[in-house]
């Protein structure tokens, strides 16, 4: 399947989770097994170079995973706070619709990690922002950021720039 079909499968579902917020639904794309193979491919090649992919909760996770597998690399999750069973970093972040935290494990990351970061939608920054602060302060290097989609009208990619302004940013769609 071509990807700009498969991108046709995301469901724009207006006032979720709150009242304003257009909600990106990309369930339709990820039933679909062509389409969830076509964008696993284009995100992934939008960044060679990275030996680990992070991925952000939640879907994040299966994005990210998808990328992971089909490079062959290892997967560290980028949970909520209290999820992670081990001792963990945190940072806390700010949402368009209220506030949160992440954390990642402490030995996530080797030294030498070049770290492929995922999610699906880049909106006002604040939960990528705090995933790149959390995987910086473990010593590893971040590649790059891959996004499945970015709204643009929100600014997330200029917050994110502001904190890491050599940062490459990838994303399949700009809305």
């Amino acid at each position: 399947m071509e990807i700009g079909q498969a991108l046709t499968l995301i469901r724009e579902v207006p006032d979720f989770p709150s009242q304003g917020i257009l909600f990106q639904d990309i369930t339709p794309l990820l039933s679909h097994p062509e389409a969830f193979s076509s964008v696993t491919r284009a995100l992934s090649d939008l960044d060679q170079s990275a030996n680990i992919v992070a991925g952000i909760e939640a879907r994040g996770f299966i994005l990210g995973s998808a990328i992971a597998l089909h490079r062959s690399t290892g997967f560290v999750p980028v949970r909520k706070k209290g999820k992670l069973p081990h001792k963990t970093i945190s940072r806390p972040y700010g949402l368009e619709y209220g506030h949160d935290e992440i954390e990642i494990h402490q030995d996530a990351f080797e030294a030498e990690s070049n770290v492929l970061v995922v999610d699906d939608v880049l909106a006002t920054g604040g939960t990528l922002e705090a995933a790149l602060h959390l995987i910086s302060s473990t010593g590893a290097q971040i590649s790059s950021v891959v996004v499945l989609l970015e709204i643009q009208e929100l600014e997330g990619r200029k917050r994110i720039l502001q904190s890491f302004p050599h940062l490459v940013i990838h994303s399949l769609v700009l809305a």
